[in-house]
């Protein structure tokens, strides 16, 4: 749920290898990718875990409660930590930011209602098809058909041949968070030309934050204020913004895009892992293969498009 760079990039123009990639400011050339690749699954991993420790959140805050504070914290830090310019910018470059900060917005909110009704692998296993989708649409290859077959079997299998075993509306919410991490991938990349490095990042994060906080206060009132739960909430506003985004951007500075969108494909797995282990949350035998079908359809996907020639090396947009 989380990452702007998987079918954006893919959906652009062929640019330079790797190897002219530029090098982020202060850091050392890394020799290969292993540097980058430990960063984005570092990332991953931090994203995943923040999930499961937003659910175990819920009890005290409420889902939109815990999306609100995820956001406030993580706008807060990261207008400290980037002191985005706010003059100099047109009329169209303040939509675009705004427009992408609804929609960061209600892909965290979708994706929290989505969890607080069905286990944390699953739910971003059926999130992740919104990016695919995109990404596949992009590249109008017919063996994309055979992902996309790859990833609906994955998805029946998930859902026991109709979803008896997971809420439906969970999944109505998890599929609409896919869709609107689709949007969010397009106004990414369209925020990330108009502004600064992640100057546009943290404007649209205040954006979403101002939007959610009428919505945490409807729904759980004071029980914001408990120091308990604020602390947990800035816990999970690192874990899955702060800290994952960083890493991200980072590693987008050396590393292709067609590896980091492959790396993320593995985000279902990494989210069954963290609701295994932080939730008790087990996976059936079944819902395991359809998790996998899906994966494996992300990841020959993205290599369809490298094969073209379509995915461009990740560079910082400035």
């Amino acid at each position: 749920m989380n990452t702007p760079s998987t079918a954006a990039s893919a959906a652009s123009p062929a640019a330079p290898p790797a190897s002219t990639a530029p090098v982020a400011p202060g850091g050392p050339r890394l020799r290969g990718s292993l540097g980058p690749v430990g960063l984005v699954l570092a990332g991953g991993v931090s994203v995943q875990f923040g999930g499961a420790l937003a659910v175990s959140l819920m009890p005290r805050a409420g889902a939109l409660g815990v999306v609100t504070l995820r956001l406030v914290v993580a706008a807060i830090v990261l207008l400290l930590v980037c002191r985005p310019r706010l003059r100099g910018h047109s009329r169209a470059d303040w939509g675009t930011v705004v427009v992408f900060g609804v929609t960061m917005a209600a892909m965290n909110g979708l994706f929290y209602q989505a969890v607080a009704r069905i286990p944390l692998g699953p739910a971003v296993t059926l999130e992740v098809l919104g990016p695919l989708a995109l990404s596949v649409l992009a590249s109008r290859r017919a063996v994309n058909v055979v992902w996309a077959a790859l990833a609906l079997a994955g998805v029946f299998l998930l859902g026991g041949g109709g979803f008896g075993d997971l809420d439906p509306a969970g999944v109505a919410f998890a599929l609409s968070a896919g869709a609107m991490w689709a949007a969010y991938i397009v106004f990414s990349a369209r925020t990330g030309r108009r502004f600064p490095q992640a100057d546009g990042l943290a404007l649209a994060m205040a954006v979403a934050a101002v939007l959610f906080v009428p919505l945490g206060i409807a729904e759980s009132g004071t029980r914001l204020l408990v120091p308990v739960t604020i602390g947990l909430g800035a816990a999970v506003a690192m874990l899955s913004s702060v800290l994952p985004y960083t890493l991200e951007l980072l590693a987008l500075r050396r590393l292709p895009a067609s590896t980091f969108a492959i790396l993320m494909s593995l985000e279902p797995a990494l989210a069954a892992t963290a609701g295994f282990l932080i939730l008790g949350q087990s996976l059936t035998a079944t819902q395991a293969v359809a998790i996998t079908l899906v994966i494996a359809a992300s990841m020959g996907a993205v290599r369809t498009q490298v094969g073209r020639g379509r995915v461009r090396t990740a560079e910082p947009e400035a």
